[in-house]
């Protein structure tokens, strides 16, 4: 069973107090990272934020890509999707939540009942608002497509329609909490010297060598930021 076992805290770092009630951890709270520097290390290192918003239909989680800007007080994270989309639609200027999460390796215990998951994790809660400005929404859009591939400078530069099809939100990251779990698992005191064996699976995502597109015309060099990927972490420390 996977859980939230009540194993050794983060690096042995306290952080400080939580933003917000609904950003208070309540189980695994020696887990609780809220220092922002970290929080923005987690979000360097994943790929994919899952959007969750209330719309008329009820609600739904959507995984999204994204980028962050910024460090201070001003600090916050950026999403988009096609115009039609429709939990950005629901997401103009309404409450969401974002959750970005990296697996770094499986937890074996002695017992089943404490098998777990060495992770990095956090939650964002916060007012989304569109970003309409053409400029603004043109930068924005550079640093979330240069989180995933950095190519915004050397590719097709997107049109005006491109631009006009394209719903960017912002969502601060002032309520913004993360949980992490780093070690070996935590055993019952009778199980310590008995038969089962117990450790850590690391899990390490990499990137592969680049394909070029079956339809890719002409002998097209690959992308020196695209190129630099190969055989990467995907999600470093």
């Amino acid at each position: 069973m996977i859980g939230s076992d009540a194993g050794s805290t983060f690096l042995g770092v306290t952080s400080p107090s939580p933003a917000s009630a609904r950003t208070t951890l309540r189980r695994g709270t020696n887990r609780a990272v809220y220092e922002r520097g970290r929080i923005l290390d987690i979000l360097d290192a994943g790929v994919i934020a899952h959007v969750g918003v209330t719309t008329e239909d009820g609600p739904i989680v959507l995984p999204m890509a994204y980028g962050t800007r910024g460090s201070g007080e001003d600090a916050e994270i950026l999403i988009h999707g096609a115009l039609a989309n429709a939990l950005l639609k629901a997401g103009r200027s309404l409450d969401v939540c974002l959750t970005v999460t990296i697996v770094d390796g499986l937890v074996v215990a002695r017992s089943p009942f404490h098998n777990s998951m060495n992770y990095r994790s956090v939650v964002i809660r916060g007012c989304a608002t569109a970003i309409d400005d053409a400029d603004e929404k043109s930068i924005a859009l550079k640093i979330i497509n240069d989180h995933i591939a950095p190519i915004w400078d050397t590719a097709r530069a997107p049109s005006s329609s491109d631009l006009k099809k394209t719903l960017v939100l912002s969502v601060p990251l002032a309520e913004a909490s993360a949980k992490v779990r780093d070690g070996d698992p935590v055993d019952d005191d009778v199980d310590m010297d008995g038969p089962h064996w117990a450790g850590v699976v690391p899990l390490v995502s990499t990137w592969g060598e680049p394909r070029a597109a079956t339809d890719l015309v002409g002998e097209i060099d690959v992308p020196g930021a695209i190129a630099a990927l190969d055989g990467t972490n995907a999600h470093p420390d």
